[in-house]
């Protein structure tokens, strides 16, 4: 695979990090993932490139691996989807993880590195989960891009819009991004259980009914859970009043009533990680208060997809690629603005 560039990706930060040298990579212990979400774990990951143990000021260490673009993108579409998905869906998330992967080059959100591993930035969980189809349809899109208006596109995707995507502005700035617009998305609700178990990694195809779903509180346990989560105390939760929502539906301002306290919050994350013990699925969800008359009050959110929503459906386009779409149309169906070009 010819050399493109290289990235430097922050893998790890720990008051000590365990590694273990070999002869062609590197193996790090306890490698925190899914950080701040339902799927938040430790693993033991392998990795090739080199490595760097780097001291913070604070007393905790940072591994740092460096490797070859290409050779990262094998990993992270493997990581963020099974490598085993149909090679269109493959193709697909290297073009846009690449996209998004090169404007990060060099402009880091980060201290030292590039990019992190995890969520935050793209899934980079090494060479476990990898194998010769991911390196092959990185391979058959080397350099590959997309771009509008000449610039190379910033793409997000995510897990499952539940039926339409999601704009720009619910999920970041102000502004609008003319190739992240809301998409009527019927293929993520047509996905079967067997494509699931085909495209869903590991610990991924733990979480059920993302398409669909609901949560129940009480007013007494959702005010614990916000207190936690934000560390301030609304006391017992009166009500949840939607104040503002995007094109598919999530909410990005939402106004949270206590009974000492009264705040409105957004955008979405925020909104997902206040309501959770972990973090919801999504913010679009409905609220419904039952019973009125009663006490304790509960608190049911019903909801749709898993994500922000912004960008491209994985699993509409894992589904996609099933009914015979090129990743070429999937690309299209997704950013509908975003032209194919290629960047060396």
């Amino acid at each position: 695979m010819g050399v493109t560039r290289q990235i430097k990706v922050g893998i790890l930060t720990a008051p000590h990090i365990e590694y273990e040298q070999r002869e062609h990579t590197f193996l790090l212990k306890n490698v925190r993932i899914g950080i701040g979400f339902h799927w938040d774990r430790y693993e033991d990951q392998e990795f090739a490139g080199s490595l760097e143990i780097r001291n913070n000021p604070d007393g905790t260490q940072t591994a740092v691996n460096t490797l070859d673009l290409e050779d990262y993108l094998c990993s992270v579409i493997s990581s963020e989807m099974s490598a085993n998905s149909p090679m269109e869906l493959l193709k697909a998330h290297a073009v846009i993880s690449r996209s998004w992967a090169i404007r990060a080059i060099g402009h880091p959100n980060h201290d030292g590195y590039d990019v992190c591993g995890d969520d935050h930035c793209q899934r980079y969980e090494g060479l476990r989960r990898m194998n010769e189809r991911a390196v092959q349809a990185v391979r058959d899109t080397a350099h590959e891009v997309l771009m509008y208006n000449g610039e190379i596109c910033d793409c997000r995707y995510y897990k499952c819009c539940g039926g339409r995507s999601e704009v720009w502005r619910t999920c970041w700035e102000d502004i609008d991004v003319p190739y992240i617009q809301s998409v009527e998305c019927p293929y993520c609700g047509r996905v079967s259980a067997k494509t699931l178990r085909l495209v869903l990694n590991d610990y991924d195809q733990e979480t059920r009914d993302f398409h669909e779903w609901k949560v129940t509180y009480t007013a007494a346990e959702l005010g614990e859970i916000i207190r936690t989560k934000s560390g301030i105390d609304f006391g017992d939760i009166v009500d949840l009043v939607p104040l503002q929502r995007g094109a598919s539906g999530r909410i990005c301002r939402l106004q949270i009533v206590g009974t000492k306290r009264t705040e409105v919050i957004g955008k979405e994350l925020k909104i997902r990680m206040w309501l959770s013990p972990t973090c919801l699925y999504s913010s679009w969800f409905d609220i419904e208060k039952e019973p009125l008359d009663t006490e304790p009050r509960h608190f049911v959110l019903s909801g749709h997809g898993w994500g922000h929503g912004a960008g491209l459906c994985q699993i509409g386009a894992a589904q996609m690629a099933e009914e015979g779409f090129t990743y070429k149309q999937i690309l299209t169906f997704y950013y509908r603005s975003a032209v194919l070009g290629t960047h060396s």
